[in-house]
């Protein structure tokens, strides 16, 4: 889908912040692919606003845009000092009953971007993950990072065997109907589509203080395709 303006992402805005719900196919920043980004977006609703973190571009969900220098000084700190809370959704492949299950492996990103579980290179990285809910052959997974490092969830869950589903770089699966519908039959198409078209992750949440030193706290609603995989995953249990 084609954004125009940031306007119909907003969630809520406060005198120093928009948060935005981060539609999955849009790049947080510059782009030489797209000429669309959050960030053009954004520039071009104002052009002294800051992105404050970013997002993958497959990854829907929840970003915080700072509406002035000290709101992007006040958000920074807190980053950096792990303050701020931001919990994630996962589809992942297979059944799996995580309790406060810490994942602490250091990950290195290779010159193709690829991430790597590298106790010699990688830089630290803690993610803590529960489950929600369970399906016949996946599990609905709440995914809280401590640490902020590219693909940091994506390959966490994957040294759990719990790759998230879609996510083929890391062992993900795509989700086909086929694959857990009793009696599923093929219509004419001899191809069969996945019902979601991208690997299955959505930032839900993001907590931090505000500059008057209240604690804000924002969800972003699921985008259609979670809608529609998690709807067909609760029909055919």
């Amino acid at each position: 889908m084609y954004y125009k303006s940031l306007k119909p992402l907003i969630i809520e805005e406060s005198e120093d912040y928009i948060f935005i719900n981060k539609p999955p196919f849009v790049s947080t920043l510059a782009d030489r692919n797209d000429t669309v980004t959050i960030l053009s977006l954004v520039k071009k609703y104002n052009d002294d606003y800051q992105i404050c973190h970013r997002l993958d571009k497959e990854t829907s969900g929840v970003l915080l845009v700072a509406k002035n220098p000290e709101a992007y000084r006040n958000a920074s700190m807190q980053f950096e000092h792990r303050q701020v809370e931001k919990i994630y959704t996962a589809i992942v492949d297979g059944l799996h009953q995580f309790k406060d299950e810490e994942v602490n492996l250091p990950l290195h990103t290779t010159a193709s971007g690829y991430v790597k579980i590298s106790h010699r290179q990688g830089k630290n990285a803690k993610t803590i993950f529960n489950t929600i809910e369970t399906f016949k052959k996946h599990t609905l997974v709440a995914c809280r990072p401590e640490t902020g490092r590219m693909h940091q969830i994506r390959v966490h869950l994957a040294s759990l065997n719990a790759s998230i589903t879609g996510d083929e770089t890391y062992g993900g699966q795509p989700l086909y109907l086929s694959s857990f519908k009793r009696n599923f039959v093929r219509g004419k198409e001899k191809e069969e589509h996945p019902i979601i078209k991208r690997f299955a992750l959505h930032a839900v949440s993001i907590s931090l203080t505000d500059l008057k030193g209240k604690v804000v706290s924002v969800e972003a609603p699921y985008p259609k395709d979670i809608e529609v995989a998690l709807k067909q995953l609760r029909k055919n249990r």
